[in-house]
């Protein structure tokens, strides 16, 4: 778990670390099963969106497989997040 406490999701430096699309999918992975306390949707879309966009397919999959459990708002603010991270980082 040491990888996930220096990707500390919203507070870490990722843009300066070398970080690739399958560390992305591991934090959606991370969120959309609970692994860090209760499964949270939106950021785990938020993670596999930004895990998609670097080319991961499985990352895609599984973007569009929660997206269908989540309403209309929550897919709006886990876009709007990703584009938010993408932007500081």
């Amino acid at each position: 778990m040491a990888r996930f406490e220096i990707l500390d999701v919203d507070a870490g430096a990722l843009g300066h670390a070398n970080v690739t699309a399958d560390m992305f999918f591991d934090l959606g992975m991370m969120y959309s099963t609970g692994q860090t306390g209760p499964a949270d949707l939106v950021i785990a879309h938020k993670w596999f969106n930004i895990a998609a966009m670097q080319g991961n397919k499985e990352a895609a999959r599984l973007r569009r497989e929660i997206a269908q459990e989540m309403s209309e708002n929550e897919v709006a603010a886990a876009q709007r997040a990703a584009r938010d991270w993408l932007t500081r980082h």
